[in-house]
């Protein structure tokens, strides 16, 4: 499923991260050491190049290494950047398929739909719905902006009797599942003034 295959990248986000850190920590501790004289005066009063390094730098062959590792670096990291903006929003939805044909529908339609009725609600500041996982079997990603004053409660429950129920009714769909993200509003500077 597309759920687990993204759990999976982000999971490996943070376990390449982490090592990476880990690395370059390790490595800056270690020249940190070395710098300090913990390893005795020897290594730290020598230069970085010395002429065993510089000798192999002068190497013909060195260049070609460097630019074929300086393209395989700029590859993976082209690669998990395109990784990142890669979302599972669907682009249509399937509602029926038969031999006469089949009938589809585009996500922004539905999610304006969603958004333009759940935007209605009282206390509902902005809405942004995301249509998500399958074309046959889509879940719902549903973030709100609330009023500081708005009542949480009678908008969920709206949100789950109304908005959720005229989605499947319209989509002929015997469930949607769901997300819904709520955040509130901070409170004005006047508010904020007068409780203190």
């Amino acid at each position: 499923m597309a759920r687990d295959r993204y759990r999976r990248s982000a999971r490996g986000n943070r376990l390449g991260l982490a090592v990476v850190g880990t690395v370059l920590l390790l490595v800056g501790l270690a020249a940190l050491a070395v710098g300090q004289g913990f390893f005795g005066a020897g290594p730290a009063g020598q230069t970085l190049l010395n002429d065993v390094v510089q000798g192999v730098l002068a190497q013909q062959w060195v260049p070609y290494v460097a630019v074929a590792v300086a393209f395989v670096a700029a590859f993976l990291s082209l690669r998990w950047l395109m990784a990142q903006g890669i979302h599972d929003t669907v682009g249509r939805l399937s509602l029926e398929s038969g031999g006469e044909g089949r009938v589809q529908v585009d996500e922004g339609v539905v999610s304006d739909a969603v958004e333009r009725e759940v935007g209605d609600y009282p206390g509902v500041r902005r809405a942004r719905v995301h249509l998500t996982e399958s074309v046959h079997h889509p879940h719902l990603r549903l973030a709100l902006t609330l009023d500081e004053d708005a009542d949480v409660a009678q908008v969920w429950n709206r949100v789950r009797g109304e908005a959720l129920a005229n989605l499947r009714r319209s989509l002929g769909l015997e469930e949607v599942p769901a997300v819904v993200r709520m955040t509130m509003t901070a409170p004005s500077r006047h508010a904020r003034r007068s409780l203190a």
